[in-house]
């Protein structure tokens, strides 16, 4: 037998290579030179290498599990005057192209002074390490943000989405994600700088629901390089907002304001204003609302469209589909409506041009709505100012949040809660209502009185 033949190849997890992470070694022949070498290619960590049946083979298979190399890191100390401790680890990345490479990443874990010894910065060290040397931690993504949103999630979250979202996300991308991130690699962004950018956007006089906006369009975006393995987990989770509340306060009308509103206003806004009011529903809900989902005689709306843009679509979330019950003025009302109506056929618009075409809500607002109200001397409201004044009437009435939010179609409390507001009258009616019982008959106060107490 030559020395060829009896050579025996020996693979050892040593050696990484730099692309998978895979241990490899070369060995040389008996009794060869340096340049006659023969090796042996080792696959990808996450495979296994079975055993060929053949002559001389076992009938049944085996597998050789490679296992991923152990790092400690190496650790050493920067600086002259206040000495840091300095950490050097591999991590594997995800180039834009999507290829796998490894690289060397430096971090500073903190100062000598408040770590302590070697030993107290190894411990710190490990505790980084051991995701990775327990394989849990993916290779991150080195894909610039902005190019991440414009070449694969846009292309792919957008239809998906309703265009009235896609809209709005793309609003919060365009005019504040990309100017400050869109030059950032994904795998840099951090909870830090998520943190640091929304408290800059609260500096800058931006409302706690405006900011709140903004971190639910990176965490969109965000979370889908998570879904895609482009990242390990979404620096937006965790990130302190403080206060919600938008920086002006929803405009609602009271009772007096609403009749003087809707004796001055012509058909059909007149009845779209009413519906508005009564019902609490959405401006793209009316809008979309087609004869055959108006039961007048069992007194029900049905919501099941919603029209953003001119395209119909479903409603805006899952508690948004509802069915609304409709008041006797409210019916009367529809039933002159539909008389005035030349298309009531079950597919028809309840509100439309005589084309028919959908009616435009900012047209209607520009020349009518907002007009009407400068004219009386009301604020200029908005039509979402009536789905305020329709929570604020509910909690008049006595109703509780729960059948408001129902009504509304809201898929929490909380949000209900923004749109109730107090009306001054109730106010003053609830003090008055809280003296009586303390004090049923108006109590003598005297400067003189002795300690104050009263005659």
């Amino acid at each position: 037998m030559s020395a060829q033949e009896s050579a025996v190849q020996i693979v050892s997890l040593d050696f990484i290579s730099g692309n998978t992470g895979v241990s490899m070694k070369r060995t040389f022949e008996l009794g060869s030179t340096g340049t006659e070498m023969n090796t042996l290619t080792i696959v990808d960590v996450s495979d296994t290498i079975p055993i060929e049946e053949g002559k001389g083979a076992r009938t049944d298979e085996k597998e050789i599990v490679i296992r991923r190399r152990y790092q400690s890191g190496c650790l050493f100390v920067r600086g002259k005057r206040r000495k840091v401790w300095v950490a050097r680890w591999r991590q594997d990345l995800i180039a834009p192209n999507g290829t796998v490479y490894r690289t060397l990443r430096s971090q500073v874990l903190g100062s000598v002074q408040e770590i302590g010894p070697r030993r107290a910065a190894q411990k710190i060290l490990e505790s980084k390490l051991r995701p990775i040397n327990q394989g849990r931690q993916l290779p991150q993504s080195t894909m610039l943000f902005g190019r991440f949103v414009g070449e694969h999630w846009e292309p792919v979250m957008n239809p998906t989405m309703k265009a009235s979202s896609a809209r709005y996300y793309g609003i919060q991308i365009r005019c504040h994600l990309l100017p400050i991130l869109g030059s950032k690699r994904l795998c840099d962004i951090s909870r830090m700088d998520v943190q640091f950018f929304l408290s800059e956007k609260r500096k800058q006089g931006f409302s706690g629901s405006s900011v709140h906006g903004m971190r639910t369009a990176l965490g969109k975006v965000l979370q889908a390089a998570v879904d895609w393995n482009l990242l390990e987990e979404n620096p937006t989770r965790g990130i302190h907002l403080g206060d919600r509340m938008p920086k002006t306060q929803r405009l609602y009308l009271t009772p007096p304001q609403m009749v003087r509103l809707l004796s001055s206003l012509s058909e059909p806004c007149s009845t779209l204003v009413l519906v508005a009011v009564l019902t609490g529903m959405r401006i793209g809900e009316i809008l979309a609302l087609r004869w055959k989902n108006l039961h007048l005689d069992h007194g029900i709306i049905q919501v099941r469209e919603s029209m953003t843009g001119g395209r119909f679509g479903a409603p805006k979330t899952r508690s948004s589909r509802r069915d609304i019950p409709i008041s006797e003025p409210l019916r009367e009302a529809l039933r002159v409506h539909q008389m005035r109506c030349r298309y009531i056929g079950a597919d028809d618009l309840v509100f439309s041009t005589s084309k028919p075409t959908p009616l435009n809500p900012l047209n209607l607002l520009r020349r009518v709505l907002r007009p009407a109200c400068a004219k009386l001397g009301l604020p200029p409201i908005s039509w979402h100012s009536f789905r305020h004044t329709h929570a604020t009437l509910l909690g008049e009435v006595g109703e509780s949040l729960r059948t408001a939010s129902a009504i509304l179609g809201h898929s929490n409390l909380g949000t209900t809660m923004i749109y109730a507001h107090a009306i001054p009258e109730s106010q003053k009616r609830a003090v008055d209502k809280v003296a009586e019982i303390l004090f049923p008959s108006v109590p003598k106060f005297s400067a003189d009185t002795e300690n104050g107490k009263l005659n």
